[in-house]
């Protein structure tokens, strides 16, 4: 059995030790997996202010590890009492040991089970997406009282076809003009291309306060690690759009991205930005490039229609919801019914 430490939630089942991390000093070595998962992130997460992660890891009677997952509990400032708003936020479904004799369902759900416990009295909500199938942990998240909302998912195939081969004429020939115009999209490296894509980033979101923008101090264990950069595009030495892009098992994430598109319309920097962070992607050998947030699959999607444009393949998934207020939940579960 693993060494437990007072922050540590415990619970056993069937022979599996389910625990809870709080602290990354806690943790034993982890299986190798997805960064949303890993403990590069809940370290970017534990040093930033108004987020706390949370690791769940399975272990077997024999102390060795079968999966984890990570939480990440995010604090956010409301304009409405109580002025403060707690969720937590599981992106994709952990990381599993091959060799593993348990089902994956039967271990996502151990895991989110524990999690959902222990967070139920803590949060307002807890929200689980990125799933790598639709349907996986149907079951298991009704049966936590977990609601589902039809969500939109764009990747791009990188390993088949060039990016160029995907998109039209028209789109190459703008790209091409705003190239030539001098746009160019760089890695942050330096204090004042930092500063640039921090205002530009916090400026584009703040009337987006559905869209969760964490403190500097994430961004720049980012900018040092290997497992993500920060690019920013400019024209004149004047930043104009950004981005985010984390990698993880081969694929290339889009996690943030910024633009001035209406003060430089002529110049397309959103187009810009997504077309050089795919093309870094590319140029890297990673296999698709996924868009972390397309949206809700309204008729008419803006950015989800804007993303199309350079050829990715979309496909309906899951975003599932817990509040933890219990009428507020049955409420919500009554309107998404399916």
């Amino acid at each position: 059995m693993p060494f437990v430490l007072k922050n540590v939630y415990l619970c056993i089942m069937n022979q599996l030790i389910t625990t809870i991390y709080t602290k990354s000093r806690s943790l034993p070595e982890l299986l190798q997996g997805s960064y949303f998962h890993s403990r590069e992130l809940m370290e970017a997460c534990e040093s930033t202010p108004r987020q706390r992660p949370y690791m769940v890891v399975v272990y077997d009677a024999y102390g060795h590890e079968v999966c984890h997952m990570l939480g990440i509990v995010r604090f956010r400032p409301f304009w409405l009492p109580p002025f403060l708003l707690i969720h937590c936020r599981i992106l994709g479904e952990g990381t599993y040991c091959q060799k593993s004799e348990y089902k994956q369902d039967y271990l996502f759900g151990l895991m989110l089970s524990a999690l959902t416990q222990k967070l139920n009295k803590r949060v307002l909500y807890i929200e689980v997406s990125n799933l790598s199938n639709k349907m996986l942990g149907y079951k298991v998240l009704r049966e936590n009282n977990y609601y589902p909302v039809n969500w939109m998912s764009i990747h791009n195939s990188l390993h088949r076809r060039a990016p160029e081969e995907r998109i039209t004429p028209k789109l190459q020939k703008r790209i091409d003009h705003s190239h030539q115009k001098g746009l160019q999209t760089t890695i942050v490296s330096s204090e004042k291309d930092f500063a640039a894509f921090s205002k530009l980033l916090r400026k584009h979101h703040i009337f987006k306060p559905k869209r969760f923008i964490p403190d500097d101090i994430f961004f720049r264990k980012l900018m040092e690690s290997h497992n993500g950069n920060l690019f920013v595009t400019k024209y004149h030495d004047k930043v104009i759009a950004c981005a985010v892009c984390v990698y993880s098992e081969g694929d290339a994430y889009l996690w943030y991205s910024a633009f001035r598109r209406k003060t430089y319309h002529m110049l397309h920097p959103d187009t810009i930005v997504v077309w050089d962070v795919m093309k870094y992607a590319y140029d890297n050998g990673y296999q698709h490039m996924r868009f972390m947030d397309v949206g809700l699959p309204f008729h008419r999607n803006p950015y989800r229609e804007f993303i199309l444009r350079f050829g990715g393949k979309e496909q309906s998934t899951y975003r599932w919801f817990r509040f933890s207020i219990r009428w507020i939940n049955r409420l919500l579960t009554w309107i998404y019914r399916e």
